[in-house]
């Protein structure tokens, strides 16, 4: 799969989470309230995305090659562009 047809792929993706999940900017704000409150510190949805882009980018450091971590890596940092505005 070249960049552009990934980048379609994982559009297509991101499109259906909004259906299945809802708006990420919600939904990764309903997590990091989530998380403050396990950590005790106050997480933001920015952050939230990051440490899941950090956890994505840990696997492919495993395999360079999986897919889905390659797409999902492309997805978030779709989302990170929402949530930090």
């Amino acid at each position: 799969m070249n960049g552009p047809a990934l980048l379609e792929h994982a559009a297509g993706l991101g499109t259906r989470r909004r259906r299945e999940y809802g708006e990420p900017v919600e939904v990764f704000e309903a997590v990091a309230k989530r998380w403050s409150l396990v950590f005790g510190t106050k997480v933001t949805a920015a952050q939230v995305v990051i440490a899941l882009l950090d956890l994505k980018l840990t696997r492919l450091s495993r395999d360079p090659n999986h897919l889905d971590s390659i797409v999902d890596v492309a997805g978030h940092a779709a989302v990170l562009r929402e949530v930090a505005e």
